[in-house]
């Protein structure tokens, strides 16, 4: 099965015959129960990131808990669609990016499911090649970006916004961590799909970055947003072929995952 994770804007993906699943994790309840459909020839599982009302600031999601539930339903592949802001004035609003690297500049989320048991998870290249192939093979996307995702729910000071670009950071972004990390400690391939909403404040000297306009920006672009999701998912093998995701290969857990 693969999954999907919807970010602001993207709170359904399938018609009212979708099947519904309540999952009760470790970790709580997921930010919402999740719809299994189908796409092409695959079986699909989505889940509203931050609730199907927009509940969930990107501090609060119940990552664990969601990662948890979509490996319980047997998902083994993730798509992460996102919102993000752009530090470089080459990718404006509407531009589709596939990153390759991220830099974690939260604090205080819960990012692993291993607090005892003394487990290390490669996590150099965070984003599952397999999964970034099927979709920057698609048309206008962009192959490749370092996106840095801080804390929110606020967003970035110009001064912050400069110095994210003056490192080489391209994309900015408040949910695509522990969420890409808790992917690979459960041994899920995962890569995130980021929608530009907005170039952040310190790149564009105008108006501030405003949640309302980044909604907007959204919605405008939300239906061949949708469309490249089930593009992607069409282009994904129907066997799991990917090694770069297994974790924990030769390692001894000290519970079994789900």
């Amino acid at each position: 099965m693969i999954g999907v994770i919807g970010g602001s804007g993207f709170y359904s993906f399938f018609g009212a015959d979708a099947r519904s699943h309540t999952v009760e994790t470790p970790y709580g309840a997921p930010s919402a129960a999740i719809t299994v459909g189908t796409v092409g020839e695959h079986e699909v599982a989505f889940l509203p990131r931050h609730g199907v009302d927009h509940e969930f600031s990107p501090h609060t999601v119940p990552y664990r808990a969601n990662m948890w539930a979509l490996r319980a339903l047997g998902v083994r592949r993730v798509f992460g669609p996102c919102a993000v802001g752009s530090l470089t004035p080459d990718l404006g609003p509407g531009s589709t990016v596939v990153p390759d690297q991220l830099v974690d500049r939260t604090r205080g989320r819960a990012d692993t499911y291993f607090d005892s048991g003394g487990i290390h998870v490669g996590f150099a290249d965070p984003y599952c090649p397999t999964l970034r192939a099927a979709v920057t093979g698609l048309p206008d996307v962009v192959d490749g970006a370092t996106m840095v995702v801080v804390q929110g729910p606020r967003f970035s000071t110009r001064a912050e916004s400069r110095w994210f670009a003056d490192q080489g950071f391209t994309l900015v972004n408040m949910t695509g961590y522990p969420e890409a990390v808790l992917a690979r400690e459960l041994e899920m391939c995962y890569a995130a799909i980021a929608l530009v909403t907005d170039v952040d404040a310190g790149i564009d000297s105008g108006t501030a970055v405003r949640a309302v306009d980044v909604f907007a920006e959204f919605e405008r672009n939300l239906v061949p947003f949708r469309k490249l999701v089930h593009d992607a998912i069409n282009r994904v093998a129907l066997e799991r072929t990917c090694e770069h995701c297994l974790a924990h290969t030769g390692v001894s857990l000290p519970f079994d995952l789900p």
